[in-house]
């Protein structure tokens, strides 16, 4: 049976406090993810969660809390390395120390040793039995690699420095939105901009071997960016010398509904499948609120490292070692519900309910009042063929609790972690034809499980006009909120005229502005590009607008590009246009 999951990951993402100045916020957070495959069995480490997640099919994750590891060290890294996991995080201002398991379901992870302080730190061990080690983030430094005692996790000889930030010539370095750089506003983020200026983040490395080659992937320019994306060198040793790949940045999201695909790692499924799990961004709560993404990988004939993220917040297929949708230009079901009518018992300024169907998961529905007599509604005008439901709920201004002792772990840098089984998300979701008469879809009313970003896969496709989601229950008793109430399925109309003309204009040295004509019956638009016409490898989803502003070209590089426009009947790929030589 083939299942279909849909980013970001449904995860029981963990809470933070986070004490300031303005106040404390309360945000659930997911990043920064490491995935290996260890014993038949998928074992996914992310920042901050005090434990980690396992899977028979990356399809279920279930949750192992690992309380003899650093629980508030950012971005952990977890290989295998002589037949145990090995698993580090980052910690500046003192050492940091590698622990291994040879069973994480059995045994403890023991403390083996602490060399050197370092940040976002990546393992990887050699088909010789070698291992080497990868560490940096920074907006001056580079990313660092040395190579390690197998046994002792000690250093052998010196670091060398492998690669740095070139925002110059590779324009999806650049900082801020769209990357385009605004002056910070908060308090918090003037003081990041004194002490580390306005040069991009360059972090979060990791290393896959393919072919003979060395693919080192890394981070850009900063986790709270729609930007946030990985790119990557390649060379025939570990420690290099490496080579900037042509097809850069190989992953990144900048568009739909939710954004960002950077820090992430890469690894084989069972079946010799390639997938990539990246860090997502909402960071509308605190600047480090971020989710979890997976995306269908690939390696080409000429040995480029790729991702598929043409509508990658769409639901697909998970097939196992198959990867249909490698080079998909369309997913299997459409989207329904965009700027449908929406409708809601109460909500408060700025939280009404069509924000809940504008995919974007940084605005949402928020109602007035808590309690179970608060619902959303959604009318989709005409009768559809639903095949998916992606519920998304948003914390809105939640209040710090009061913990008591058992529920809270002690405090580091001014974050507290709170335990997932202290927290509950349920609700009732009803799907109708004529809104007088209801079916039960869902009702998680009994369930005491926490999970923000359910995606719900009827046993049969439903056929439904009206939705509705009531009896809402969110943690802390926050408002019921929704930030996507999002249908897929697939019309019976026509699809949307065909993009055949785009108009370029260059605007600086790594800066195009693509315009087009409204096709028919578009909904929107996915702009495809790449370094030939056969490898349109990037994407950037867009709603209700016929330009875009193209700054993540490098120099010195030919672009092709393909406007597809979509509706909910399906898309129409555009023509392939040779549209500027950098």
């Amino acid at each position: 049976m083939k299942k279909l999951i849909c980013n970001p990951l449904n995860l029981e993402y963990r809470y933070q406090i986070k004490k300031s100045s303005a106040g404390n916020a309360v945000f659930r957070e997911g990043a920064d993810p490491s995935v290996l495959l260890f014993k038949d069995t998928y074992l996914m480490f992310v920042s901050k969660s005090g434990g980690f997640w396992y899977s028979d099919d990356l399809y279920a994750w279930r949750f192992r809390a690992t309380p003899e590891l650093p629980i508030y060290d950012y971005a952990p890294d977890a290989r295998e390395i002589g037949g145990a996991v090995v698993f580090c995080a980052s910690r500046f201002g003192s050492n940091c120390m590698f622990y291994r398991s040879e069973d994480p379901f059995s045994k403890l992870f023991e403390p083996v040793s602490a060399p050197f302080a370092f940040f976002d730190p990546a393992l990887f061990q050699d088909d010789d039995g070698r291992v080497y080690f990868y560490w940096g983030l920074s907006t001056t430094q580079p990313i660092w690699g040395i190579e390690l005692d197998p046994l002792t996790l000690r250093p052998i000889g010196k670091k060398t420095a492998l690669l740095r930030e070139n925002e110059n010539e590779h324009g999806w370095e650049r900082r801020g939105e769209n990357n385009q750089y605004e002056k910070p506003k908060t308090f918090e983020g003037k003081m990041l901009e004194l002490m580390m200026g306005k040069k991009p983040f360059i972090e979060g490395s990791y290393m896959t071997k393919r072919g003979g080659k060395y693919y080192l992937q890394y981070a850009a320019p900063a986790t709270d960016s729609n930007m946030y994306g990985d790119g990557v060198y390649i060379g025939d040793k570990p420690l290099g010398p490496f080579v900037y790949q042509s097809h850069n940045p190989f992953s990144l999201k900048p568009g739909g509904f939710i954004q960002g695909a950077g820090h992430s790692s890469t690894f084989q499924d069972k079946d010799g499948a390639w997938w990539h799990v990246s860090t997502m961004r909402i960071s509308i709560n605190d600047n480090f609120e971020r989710r979890i993404g997976l995306f269908p990988c690939g390696f080409d004939s000429d040995g480029i490292m790729y991702c598929n993220q043409n509508f990658a917040d769409y639901p697909f297929f998970l097939n196992a070692g198959n990867h249909e949708n490698l080079n998909a230009v369309a997913p299997p079901f459409m989207l329904l519900s965009w700027k449908k009518e929406a409708a809601a018992s109460s909500y408060q300024t700025g939280y009404e309910p069509e924000n809940g169907v504008d995919e974007n998961i940084r605005t949402w529905w928020a109602a007035a009042f808590t309690g179970d007599k608060e619902w959303y509604s959604l009318d989709l005008g005409a009768e559809y063929c639903v095949s998916a439901i992606q519920l998304n709920f948003a914390d809105h201004k939640l209040h710090a609790p009061a913990l008591s002792k058992k529920e809270m772990q002690k405090e580091y840098t001014g974050y507290r972690l709170i335990k997932a089984e202290s927290q509950r998300t349920a609700f009732l979701l009803e799907g109708s034809l004529d809104g007088k008469n209801w079916i039960t879809v869902k009702d998680s009313r009994g369930d005491k499980t926490d999970y923000a970003h359910d995606c719900i896969v009827p046993p049969a496709a439903l056929f439904l006009r009206y939705l509705r989601v009531s009896h809402i229950a969110l943690p802390f008793g926050g408002v019921p909120a929704i930030s996507g109430l999002r249908v897929f399925g697939k019309g019976s109309g026509p699809l949307p005229g065909i993009v055949e003309t785009v108009r370029v204009e260059r605007r600086g040295d790594k800066d195009l502005r693509l315009s087009w004509k409204d096709a028919a019956r578009a909904n929107g638009y996915n702009i495809r590009y790449g370094t030939a016409s056969d490898k349109l490898y990037s994407s950037w989803l867009v709603y209700g607008t016929t330009s875009l502003n193209l700054g993540t070209l490098n120099k010195g590089q030919r672009y092709y590009a393909a406007v597809d426009s979509f509706n909910e009947n399906g898309v129409s790929a555009g023509n392939i246009i040779h549209i500027i030589d950098m």
